[in-house]
């Protein structure tokens, strides 16, 4: 499954960098995550609850950043599983100010396998869509209570 979008984060591009490689800031923003923890320069291990329509169950898996280019790229690679099944991805996230602060745009590939995949592709677009959108909300108000301090 293809995924491509921009989105805006409301601070300068230089913070959005940082933002978007900070373990804290990424698991209170990423929904279902319920731990990020560092294990080498630039990967994580991740614990994660996923609900797709009925389908639902933990996954464990690692989050990686390569080819870092501060303050304007990255690539995120993430691999997880459970019982429901497997995710797989990789994308660039590219950084580039704007009036607003910062847009964010991403391009990847997502790959999933398993029991969560029956729920169909157009189930699972849909949903891939709705947890980005939440995530970025949750950035944004992660940037306004960082703005506040």
């Amino acid at each position: 499954m293809k995924i491509a979008g921009t989105n805006v984060v409301f601070v300068p591009q230089e913070r959005a960098y940082e933002m978007l490689q900070d373990p804290g800031i990424l698991a209170s923003c990423m929904p279902g995550c319920e731990s990020l923890e560092k294990i080498a320069e630039n990967e994580y291990a991740m614990k994660m609850k996923m609900v797709v329509a009925a389908v639902s169950g933990q996954f464990a898996g690692t989050v990686r950043i390569a080819d870092p280019e501060p303050p304007g790229k990255f690539r995120l690679i993430v691999e997880g599983s459970g019982k429901i099944g497997f995710v797989k991805g990789s994308g660039v996230l590219t950084l580039t100010p704007n009036e607003s602060g910062t847009e964010v745009a991403y391009d990847g590939e997502v790959n999933i396998g398993g029991t969560i995949a029956s729920v169909g592709q157009r189930l699972i677009d849909t949903t891939a869509r709705m947890l980005i959108k939440r995530f970025f909300a949750k950035l944004n108000g992660e940037t306004a209570r960082v703005a506040a301090d």
